[in-house]
């Protein structure tokens, strides 16, 4: 299940995340989203956790809790939409 985490603190790193998320369960993938020209975080990352169970587990528990100092949003991601506008050229 694809996790996303808002309201993170801009210090935070994905070791902290991945650490905190990891007390419920095995984690794939962990990443704080980052601004591609400033190189700080944007405030908020995605989890990926293959256990559904586990992973529900941590949203409910997580969300509205404090990490880093911040009181952090915990959810399931939503499916990134379709783009669809194709190739096709006038």
């Amino acid at each position: 299940m694809n996790i996303f985490v808002a309201k993170l603190n801009y210090s935070t790193q994905p070791d902290s995340l991945r650490n905190l998320f990891e007390e419920f369960g095995e984690v794939e993938n962990c990443k704080v989203i980052m601004d591609k020209f400033t190189g700080k975080s944007k405030g908020y990352g995605f989890v990926e956790m293959p256990n559904d169970g586990e992973a529900l587990a941590a949203i409910q528990t997580l969300n509205d809790s404090s990490l880093d100092g911040n009181q952090i949003v915990v959810k399931q991601s939503a499916p990134k939409p379709q783009n669809d506008r194709g190739n096709n050229r006038y």
